[in-house]
Protein backbone atom coordinates (compact mmCIF):
# COMPACT_ATOMS: atom_id res chain seq x y z
CA UNK A 1 0.00 0.00 0.00
CA UNK A 2 2.80 2.37 0.75
CA UNK A 3 4.60 1.67 -2.57
CA UNK A 4 1.44 2.36 -4.27
CA UNK A 5 0.64 5.46 -2.35
CA UNK A 6 4.46 6.68 -3.31
CA UNK A 7 4.01 6.19 -6.37
CA UNK A 8 1.04 7.55 -7.20
CA UNK A 9 2.89 10.65 -5.28
CA UNK A 10 5.49 10.57 -7.50
CA UNK A 11 3.31 10.43 -10.57
CA UNK A 12 0.81 13.11 -9.53
CA UNK A 13 4.48 15.20 -8.98
CA UNK A 14 5.56 14.56 -12.45
CA UNK A 15 2.36 15.64 -13.84
CA UNK A 16 2.16 18.38 -11.90
CA UNK A 17 6.18 19.76 -13.05
CA UNK A 18 5.16 18.91 -16.62
CA UNK A 19 2.46 20.96 -16.30
CA UNK A 20 3.96 23.64 -14.91
CA UNK A 21 6.79 23.75 -17.63
CA UNK A 22 4.08 23.92 -20.34
CA UNK A 23 2.46 26.77 -18.61
CA UNK A 24 5.91 28.68 -18.20
CA UNK A 25 6.36 27.71 -22.00
CA UNK A 26 2.73 29.71 -23.28
CA UNK A 27 3.63 33.08 -20.86
CA UNK A 28 7.12 32.88 -22.34
CA UNK A 29 5.42 32.67 -25.77
CA UNK A 30 2.74 35.25 -25.01
CA UNK A 31 5.13 37.38 -23.73
CA UNK A 32 7.10 36.89 -26.87
CA UNK A 33 4.14 37.44 -29.18
CA UNK A 34 2.58 40.35 -27.41
CA UNK A 35 3.85 42.23 -24.79
CA UNK A 36 7.71 42.79 -25.90
CA UNK A 37 6.29 44.45 -29.29
CA UNK A 38 3.67 46.54 -27.38
CA UNK A 39 6.78 47.27 -25.11
CA UNK A 40 9.04 47.98 -28.02
CA UNK A 41 6.60 50.28 -29.79
CA UNK A 42 5.80 52.27 -26.46
CA UNK A 43 9.56 52.72 -26.07
CA UNK A 44 9.46 54.18 -29.82
CA UNK A 45 7.03 56.68 -29.10
CA UNK A 46 8.90 57.65 -26.18
CA UNK A 47 12.07 58.35 -27.79
CA UNK A 48 10.06 59.97 -30.64
CA UNK A 49 8.44 62.34 -28.07
CA UNK A 50 11.60 63.00 -26.32
CA UNK A 51 13.54 64.11 -29.64
CA UNK A 52 10.33 66.47 -30.26
CA UNK A 53 10.78 67.92 -26.56
CA UNK A 54 14.63 67.99 -27.44
CA UNK A 55 13.61 69.66 -30.72
CA UNK A 56 11.34 72.28 -29.42
CA UNK A 57 13.39 73.07 -26.44
CA UNK A 58 16.72 74.13 -28.98
CA UNK A 59 14.30 76.10 -30.94
CA UNK A 60 13.01 78.07 -27.70
CA UNK A 61 16.39 78.71 -26.73
CA UNK A 62 17.31 79.40 -30.27
CA UNK A 63 14.40 81.95 -30.27
CA UNK A 64 15.05 83.56 -26.41
CA UNK A 65 19.16 83.64 -27.34
CA UNK A 66 18.56 86.20 -30.34
CA UNK A 67 15.80 87.94 -28.77
CA UNK A 68 18.20 88.86 -26.03
CA UNK A 69 20.99 89.69 -28.97
CA UNK A 70 18.36 92.12 -30.55
CA UNK A 71 17.23 93.82 -27.31
CA UNK A 72 19.32 93.64 -24.95
CA UNK A 73 18.28 96.56 -22.32
CA UNK A 74 14.68 94.68 -22.94
CA UNK A 75 16.36 91.26 -21.42
CA UNK A 76 18.58 93.12 -18.66
CA UNK A 77 15.52 95.10 -17.43
CA UNK A 78 13.41 92.09 -17.45
CA UNK A 79 16.07 89.79 -15.65
CA UNK A 80 16.25 92.20 -13.07
CA UNK A 81 12.41 92.45 -12.35
CA UNK A 82 12.15 88.94 -12.14
CA UNK A 83 14.92 89.02 -9.38
CA UNK A 84 13.20 91.46 -7.91
CA UNK A 85 10.19 89.51 -7.56
CA UNK A 86 11.91 86.55 -6.31
CA UNK A 87 13.62 88.22 -3.80
CA UNK A 88 10.54 89.50 -2.56
CA UNK A 89 8.76 86.54 -2.72
CA UNK A 90 10.75 84.47 -0.80
CA UNK A 91 11.89 87.71 1.86
CA UNK A 92 8.31 86.35 3.16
Amino acid sequence: MTNATDRLAEDTKDVVRSEIAALRAKVEALMAERVTPALSDVAGQAEDLANAAATMARRQTDHLANTVRAQPFAAIGTAMIAGLAIGLLMRR
